[in-house]
């Protein structure tokens, strides 16, 4: 069976897959959401979700550091992994050697593209169509036009969500106008920040984990603004994660 994945690679699998690694957080969640959780063989440290995986399953790594020695023990018949998520090179090493799918997402439609294409490659459609189905059922009814907004992703240096990225994908949907237009996570200055001035300043507990004392100093920097601390996964993670979105991002 030949599968094509988001960049446009061919990969072939002779049978449907035994023993996966996932190189992705949101991507290993929703392997097990599909019911393949006994067939995930490699997990990274940081794939917490479901929290007891990186227990019962082998970590291989990082997301862009992987345990080469590891990974070939284990065997895999096929590594999912995502083009921003993980170290080029080391993908290109391992697909000399593995069959490696790789995704990539920047919007809500990429997010449900990959849920039907992983459902295909491991003979799970029919749970995958199912979590679809729930996702567009919970998205239905558009969320109303909150404000203005700058969604920071780090602190130092101060690094803001542009254009091109999935999380200003899910701004859009979660009711804000992102103010940043320069694409990727370009670097701001307090200066910057001012001048911009949003209605909102959303602070994601991923990549870095702004807090309770965050929020205080940035009141103080943009006393007009409303200073909110968000849940980064909610924001920035693919596939069955989406799940949960569409409340939470109502109740902000």
């Amino acid at each position: 069976m030949h599968f094509t994945d988001h960049l446009s690679r061919t990969i072939f699998l002779s049978k449907p897959p035994e023993r996966i690694i996932s190189l992705v957080p949101s991507q290993t969640e929703l392997l097990v959401d599909l019911g393949l959780e006994e067939k995930i063989v490699g997990v990274t440290k940081f794939c917490v979700h479901p929290s007891r995986l990186r227990k019962s399953k082998k970590i291989i790594g990082g997301t862009k550091n992987y345990r080469l020695e590891v990974i070939d023990a284990l065997k895999p018949d096929l590594i999912i992994g995502n083009k921003e998520e993980n170290d080029q090179t080391g993908i290109e090493s391992l697909a000399e050697n593995y069959p490696v799918w790789m995704s990539d997402i920047f919007d809500f439609k990429d997010s449900l593209r990959i849920i039907s294409d992983i459902g295909e490659i491991t003979g799970t459609q029919s749970q995958a169509t199912e979590i679809i189905s729930k996702i567009e059922s919970s998205f239905a009814k558009t969320i109303p036009f909150k404000g203005t907004c700058v969604y920071l992703i780090w602190e130092n240096p101060k690094m803001a969500a542009g254009k091109n990225t999935f999380i200003d994908a899910m701004l859009s949907v979660a009711g804000f106008k992102n103010l940043i237009q320069a694409v990727r996570y370009p670097e701001l200055s307090e200066e910057m920040l001012v001048k911009l001035n949003p209605d909102y300043l959303l602070l994601s507990s991923e990549p870095f984990p702004f807090k309770e004392k965050h929020q205080n100093t940035f009141r103080k920097l943009l006393p007009k603004s409303k200073i909110q601390l968000v849940d980064g996964e909610l924001f920035s993670w693919y596939g069955s994660r989406l799940l949960h979105a569409s409340d939470y991002f109502k109740r902000l």
